[in-house]
């Protein structure tokens, strides 16, 4: 109908009521008179009726009476029951989830990291051996006068390389002096402002000025620790005097033992009767810094105090529940990321995780303590360093660089047990009969050899076999099963290791010879090919002992 009689379509005309909904529908396109027929179905037009349309008022009571929906059912008492179980979990879950994140956060927050670059390993473990250097640094940085030498950057105080073998059933913890004159390699130091400063080497200086010293850092200390002993470092773990005491007071103390009164009232401070001790705090930090009050009163005594306080608190830690005690653990874990300063190869809770379960198989008792071999300095008419003591420092390098264990172990089950082909009877020099090849790429390798075992070694019956069809890394003999004694002997002669021995199946003519094929790693005739073995028990001199021995300080 008409607007105020204009002419003009009113809006309430507009709705149009739909019977198969139940509610008015608004059709713009409606002309007065069909807005409120019947809806239409599908497919078809929407029929027009003569009656005349409802009044305003009628519209919308109509309107209003129709509108109404139809309350929803409740849910049932199982739907709710499902509705609430579906929502606790959720939040739970939502809960754990950031609560896991925070703790992450919270310790991830309290490791503080240093970039040695390439000096360490970018992966927290290894499917090899392990070795991780830790430093006990004696810096006073933040400390007040409370140490004495405020303010000093400190050195390598203490230093340990920590040795995991590759099976991770034994360990070797070797203590390096602090006073052992070495050469400090060219360290290359990241700035803060991110860029690379190579601090120039030195020769003949104390190992303690590898760290603080001229702006070194533990990147220059793991080098160093590199070129002495020929062992890739691929980690450290860094702690000052904080470190001690937090550390021994979180596990609940450390058992230690004295062999007598000590009261050491010009150094540490450290005061205690004979006999056993439970130490944490500042009297733990007293225990691990004192000198003067035991042995001769050096360093190298102060060595063995501190391998008896690092045993015994490996002890505590492996017997008392630590690890397995959620508060006690949350309490080490707070105060471990607190205290150390390590390399960003495992500059986080996750790879520090990873490392922890890696080298946690390791028991106490396979843990042996030694102290690198030295004598006192020659040059010095007053001794206050010291230097190697070869050959029994160079023995147990080796040893160690060789993943052979300081502890009595036994190997973990092999998959192969084949013997080893240089053990057995040696056949004499004249007996051996071989042919040699060059596959050296070195032109007279194969003539040179073979003058060097006539003339040199007796066997007399060798020939050239001229070059070989291509060249080879590694030289290799190949020999028949009834040739055995005569590839040892050559392997003996040459310094073949059982590697390069190559046995075939089925036996050799009386007068045929062996085949030996020269490689690159050829150089001189007589100059073993293979390194001597490494050796496997620790040379006489040097001092060692298992982490689950309590002994006493004398």
């Amino acid at each position: 109908m008409d607007a105020q009689g204009r002419g003009e379509t009113d809006p309430a005309d507009q709705w149009v009521f739909d019977p198969q909904t139940g509610t008015y529908q608004l059709r713009m396109d409606a002309p007065p008179g069909e807005q409120n027929a019947s809806a239409p179905t599908p497919g078809e037009a929407a029929p027009v009726q003569d009656a005349p349309p409802p009044s305003r008022s009628a519209a919308r009571a109509t309107r209003g009476a129709n509108s109404r929906r139809k309350p929803k059912p409740k849910p049932s008492k199982k739907r709710r029951a499902m509705v609430w179980t579906a929502g606790g979990v959720g939040f739970a879950l939502v809960a754990v989830s950031i609560g896991g994140y925070l703790v992450y956060q919270h310790f991830n927050n309290n490791i503080s990291t240093v970039d040695v670059g390439d000096a360490g390993s970018k992966d927290a473990t290894t499917d090899g051996p392990m070795n991780i250097l830790v430093i006990g640094t004696d810096s006073r940085v933040g400390l007040g006068r409370q140490y004495g030498d405020e303010g000093s950057v400190g050195h390598a105080d203490t230093t340990i390389l920590f040795h995991v073998s590759k099976d991770r059933s034994n360990a070797t913890a070797l203590s390096i002096p602090r006073d052992l004159i070495t050469d400090i390699p060219d360290c290359p130091t990241r700035q803060k402002d991110g860029s690379t400063k190579v601090i120039p080497g030195e020769h003949n200086v104390r190992f303690n000025t590898s760290l603080g010293q001229e702006g070194r850092d533990p990147g220059c200390t793991m080098r160093t620790a590199e070129a002495l002993t020929g062992l890739k470092i691929d980690h450290f773990m860094m702690a000052n005097f904080n470190a001690v005491k937090d550390l021994s007071t979180a596990v609940g103390g450390v058992d230690v033992c004295v062999g007598k009164d000590i009261d050491d009232k010009g150094g540490s401070g450290l005061k205690l009767s004979k006999g056993h001790h439970v130490v944490e705090g500042e009297q733990a930090l007293a225990f691990v810094r004192t000198r003067h009050s035991v042995g001769f009163g050096g360093d190298l005594d102060r060595i063995k105090l501190q391998q008896q306080f690092l045993s015994s608190l490996i002890r505590k830690m492996k017997s008392s529940g630590t690890l397995t005690d959620p508060k006690k653990l949350w309490t080490l874990a707070d105060v471990a990321t607190k205290a150390l300063t390590v390399d960003t190869g495992i500059g986080s809770v996750k790879k520090l995780s990873d490392l922890a379960q890696d080298l946690s198989s390791v028991p106490p008792k396979n843990i042996t303590f030694a102290t690198v071999p030295v004598v006192d300095n020659p040059a010095e008419k007053v001794h206050t360093s010291v230097v190697l003591n070869n050959p029994s420092a160079k023995e147990l390098f080796e040893m160690v660089q060789a993943d052979n264990s300081l502890t009595s172990t036994k190997p973990k089950a092999s998959a192969s047990h084949a013997p080893n082909p240089l053990d057995g009877p040696k056949a004499a020099p004249i007996d051996v009969r071989v042919n040699v090849l060059n596959g050296s790429g070195t032109f007279g390798a194969a003539q040179a050899t073979l003058d060097w075992l006539q003339n040199t070694e007796g066997v007399t019956r060798s020939s050239n076999g001229g070059n070989a069809p291509g060249t080879l890394d590694k030289t290799t003999l190949v020999y028949a099963p009834n040739q055995a004694d005569q590839a040892r002997r050559l392997a003996s002669m040459m310094g073949l290791s059982a590697s390069a021995l190559k046995q075939g199946t089925q036996n050799a003519a009386p007068r045929a010879p062996m085949t030996l094929t020269l490689g690159k790693d050829f150089t001189t005739p007589g100059k073993p090919l293979s390194p001597p073995p490494a050796p496997t028990a620790a040379p006489s001199d040097v001092q060692h002992v298992q982490a689950d021995e309590a002994l006493c300080a004398k």
